[in-house]
């Protein structure tokens, strides 16, 4: 084609144009095609491209001499699997660590390098099971949590560092983490064996809550769906689907290997609402975790009322849910604004809780009317600049879908010292339903 007496810069344009493999290929013409293809602004490219990579460094993080080696380095480790699903998987976790690095530093010390071949296959032998593709690099990339890596120990009851987070209301608590493959192995073993999942053997136990295994992801590995928990998986295996299904069954290469399985789907998710702020870290005290309960419109509500803020939003509890009886957790968060209670033309330092309306609806039937004293058997007293007050509690509903709304009491000033008449404060509706993707 004459390419040989064109400029360098023309051809390393084309080059970039062409990828990594034309451009492996064209360094075999000559000499100085050789050159030009090993040129590391080209490989720094499509690293860039391909795998998100800033600085030249191979599959476990080591830095390599240069682009080129990097990416060669990649193709070895991964050359197996289809590379646009690599470089999704990698995007993945890359922007999941990322965002655990800045906000959520000491839940990083929980990930476990990825896996290697040999232990999946363990693995798959073990359980005589197949894993979807997608959860394969899912682990190659990273054998989920080892929370005795972190500030709290594995056995410790209640962890507060796993990757998906968790709620708690009374008692209830939930804080989901990755097992990594060696748990998957023996969790798997046990919970077959105490469910007697007899016509089930192609489930495996991949997510769970610390606190006493209450709350259970099981993902088949056939159809590629996660599925968790209910209150009836002791009794009936019972469980609910955590991804929609059409995403699933829709994406399929000529082979009919699953190339987005559930665990990717979910995990996807999950990485999105921690980017977009729908959920957050919640502090209590020293301790931190990743909280489930929405903080976004529309599934989070806020109304001011005379300078009180509230804020209010659910999550579903798949763990004390059945199919007919479904269990909503809610938080209520309450603060008043800088200036203070506002009420009749006056200022008031403080206000404090006296009485709770409630409007609980199914499907917008109305299912419940509830009025009584304090929240929780608490009478929060709010100041200006004070964090929220918050609070959890739940409630059940008989269909999938509904909503809360109602109104507060408040007293200006204090009960004990009451500055003027009672006020209401609206509680805006907000939602309880089964969300498409169950966390």
């Amino acid at each position: 084609m004459g390419l040989e007496c064109v400029g360098g810069l023309a051809v390393h344009i084309i080059l970039s144009k062409l990828g990594p493999a034309d451009t492996a290929a064209a360094g075999c013409v000559s000499t100085r095609f050789r050159v030009w293809a090993s040129d590391d602004s080209l490989w720094s490219k499509f690293c860039s491209d391909e795998l998100d990579l800033s600085s030249p460094e191979d599959p476990l993080g080591n830095p390599t001499p240069s682009f080129k080696a990097a990416y060669q380095k990649w193709r070895e480790a991964f050359g197996m699997y289809p590379w646009s699903l690599v470089r999704r998987v990698k995007i993945c976790w890359g922007s999941l660590r990322n965002w655990l690095t800045v906000n959520f530093p000491e839940a990083v010390a929980t990930l476990r390098n990825g896996a290697s071949e040999d232990e999946i296959k363990e693995l798959e032998d073990c359980l005589k099971v197949k894993l979807p593709l997608p959860t394969r690099l899912l682990y190659r990339f990273c054998d989920g949590q080892d929370l005795r890596s972190g500030q709290y120990d594995e056995s410790m009851d209640g962890s507060p560092l796993g990757l998906i987070g968790g709620y708690s209301f009374y008692h209830h608590e939930a804080n989901v983490y990755l097992l990594p493959l060696r748990h998957v192995i023996s969790e798997t073993k046990d919970t077959v064996r105490v469910l007697e999942f007899n016509n089930r053997s192609n489930y495996i136990l991949v997510a769970a809550s610390s606190t006493y295994y209450e709350k259970m992801f099981f993902l088949n590995c056939t159809n590629g769906q996660l599925y968790v928990g209910t209150k009836n998986l002791t009794d009936d295996g019972e469980m609910f689907p955590c991804v929609p299904n059409a995403l699933i069954s829709s994406v399929h290469d000529p082979g009919g290997s699953l190339q987005q399985d559930a665990m990717l789907l979910w995990l996807e998710e999950h990485v999105r609402r921690l980017q977009n702020g729908i959920i957050k870290l919640r502090e209590e005290g020293k301790i931190r975790s990743i909280n489930q309960f929405p903080e976004e419109l529309p599934l989070c509500s806020t109304a001011v009322t005379n300078g009180v803020k509230v804020r209010a939003s659910a999550v579903f509890v798949p763990e004390c849910s059945t199919t007919g009886q479904y269990y909503f957790s809610y938080s209520i968060r309450m603060a008043l604004s800088p200036e203070g209670c506002i009420f009749n033309g006056l200022y008031f330092g403080s206000c404090q809780l006296y009485w709770r309306h409630w409007i609980i609806r199914a499907n917008d039937v109305l299912v419940s009317d509830v009025n009584g004293e304090a929240v929780i058997g608490k009478y929060p007293l709010l100041r200006p600049g004070k964090k929220e007050f918050v609070y959890e509690s739940c409630s059940p509903l008989p269909e999938s879908s509904g909503s809360i709304e109602g109104a507060f009491t408040f007293v200006p000033g204090r009960l004990a010292d009451p500055k003027g008449s009672p006020f209401k404060v609206e509680v805006a509706q907000f939602p309880l339903h089964i969300p498409e993707y169950i966390f």
